[in-house]
């Protein structure tokens, strides 16, 4: 066991006016195992760059371990898998990676393969193996989930539960649930660490926020009470300056002293309630700097004029001729919110692209309704460029409803003047999201919308799907996530 220090750590990106980290301090033991959370933009893929020693900044970092990163760089996909893990790691010995392979379920027999060939989930798989064959590394792992079915989730976080001494970056609640010990969290304004899995830290995080509101609260009643007080106290202290005149030809002698005693009382009150009402202020300030925006969001579901939206029936799918899926049968129904399950190269992915339009090669029967209005979101946000209000217009959206959604799920406001391809991989994602909730559809077909997208925002996500209840198709490994808004579940 060994400890990495940070102390007042500060960061900012050159050109930029805004510090991502501040005079930030705290410890991690090398012998945990720590989910790392906070909204798209925070600066967690930055704190590991940080660790990795990639950028300057102010502060001290000191560790007695080195740091390895997932996921690492492969130059080459086209060598065989065993040659890029030589390049990894040359010093590996070959039982141990056939352990950590039969761990993660992976046949000896892809080694010497391509690497390009392996499926995205095997290139995980792989790549993971190879980081753990480096003992004594603190390993910095950047959403290793964002390519992996709901089947190799579950595996590798039973592998990740058999490991320590690792950062994991990852969205899905489950998947932390499953394999950490800590939770290293950034908010607003500062980073905290907690002992626990994700779900104990969101708890603890909502009786929190739930306690910060309603001393908020109290402390917003107890100020304006006070400023009342205040006022009156002030009214009287002046009615009691002006007896000290007198009244003319009233023929009665003042008693100045007793006059002089009432004004200082009034004084020492003014005083009290000032001093009360200054201390009531600065509590108020130490509240809410970490509650997180978390408005609701809205969505305006076109009606359509059937219940039936479309139909699949004994459906196949061919890829140059080579079935990839058969035997497909369900129908959408207004109000459906199905989830489409199957493992990575099952054809979920097809049928999305057949119902919204795309030349797909079938056999069966397939009808939709016409004049359906749709909107799609897709994995693919490698488009995204330009400024967003160009977006809006070319989208033909509404420009103020679409950037009010985006500052709903975590942007600032500085975003909005920056490139889409400066975004975050999870900011891309709320682009598309805000888009299509800014679209008028008779059905949403979105496929994993949720890749990169932070825990809060998802939240967000699924209370705006179980409020507007929209008639959903979605591809989404997220297994809270899905058992949450799926009415229907069909099985690719």
């Amino acid at each position: 066991m060994s400890l990495i220090n940070v102390t007042n750590l500060s960061f900012a990106y050159d050109g930029s006016y805004d510090n991502i980290f501040e005079n930030v301090s705290f410890q991690i033991d090398t012998d945990w195992k720590l989910g790392f959370t906070g909204r798209n933009g925070r600066g967690k893929t930055t704190f590991l760059n940080l660790l990795l020693g990639n950028y300057e900044y102010s502060g001290n970092i000191s560790a007695n371990v080195s740091f390895e990163y997932f996921p690492f760089q492969v130059a080459n996909k086209e060598n065989n898998t065993i040659d890029v893990i030589s390049e990894i790691f040359p010093d590996y010995l070959h039982w141990q990676l056939m352990r950590e392979l039969s761990l993660l379920d992976v046949s000896e027999d892809i080694l010497y393969r391509p690497f390009a060939s392996l499926s995205s989930g095997e290139q995980t798989k792989v790549l993971l193996a190879a980081l753990f064959l480096k003992e004594n590394s603190f390993l910095l792992i950047d959403e290793p989930t964002n390519h992996l079915d709901m089947t190799a989730r579950k595996l590798v976080s039973d592998y990740l539960d058999s490991k320590k001494g690792f950062i994991l970056v990852s969205h899905d609640r489950a998947f932390l649930d499953n394999c950490v010990d800590h939770i290293l969290s950034i908010n607003k304004t500062n980073i905290e660490i907690q002992k626990g899995n994700f779900s104990g830290w969101w708890e603890n995080k909502k009786r929190q926020d739930n306690f910060e509101l309603a001393e908020n609260e109290k402390l917003r009643r107890d100020i304006n009470r006070l400023t009342d007080s205040a006022r009156r106290t002030n009214s009287w202290s002046h009615e009691v300056e002006k007896t000290k005149k007198g009244t003319k030809n009233s023929g009665s002698k003042l008693d100045k002293g007793y006059v002089g005693h009432k004004a200082a009382k009034m004084m020492k009150r003014s005083k009290s309630i000032e001093k009360r009402q200054q201390t009531a202020i600065d509590e108020k300030s130490k509240l809410l700097k970490n509650l997180e925006d978390a408005d609701s969001l809205k969505i305006s579901q076109l009606v359509y004029h059937k219940d039936r939206l479309a139909e699949l029936e004994n459906l196949s799918i061919y890829y140059d001729e080579k079935m990839v899926s058969t035997d497909i049968s369900f129908t959408i129904d207004q109000g459906d919110r199905i989830a489409l399950m199957g493992k990575n190269g099952s054809g979920k992915s097809s049928i999305i692209k057949l119902i919204c339009g795309e030349a797909i090669n079938y056999t069966g029967t397939f009808r939709k309704g016409s004049q359906l209005k749709l909107s799609y979101v897709s994995q693919d946000t490698s488009h995204l460029q330009g400024n967003l209000t160009d977006y809006a217009a070319s989208n033909l959206i509404d420009e103020s409803l679409f950037k009010t959604i985006l500052r709903k799920l975590g942007f600032s406001r500085v975003q909005f003047e920056k490139d889409m391809s400066a975004f975050s991989g999870g900011q891309k994602k709320k682009v598309l999201i805000a888009r299509s909730l800014c679209e008028q559809a008779h059905l949403y077909i979105w496929d994993e919308p949720l890749n990169y997208i932070d825990v809060i925002s998802r939240i967000q996500i699924e209370e705006l799907l179980l409020e507007y209840q929209p008639t959903i198709l979605f591809v989404e490994h997220d297994r809270m996530f899905s058992e949450a808004i799926a009415t229907k579940i069909v099985n690719i």
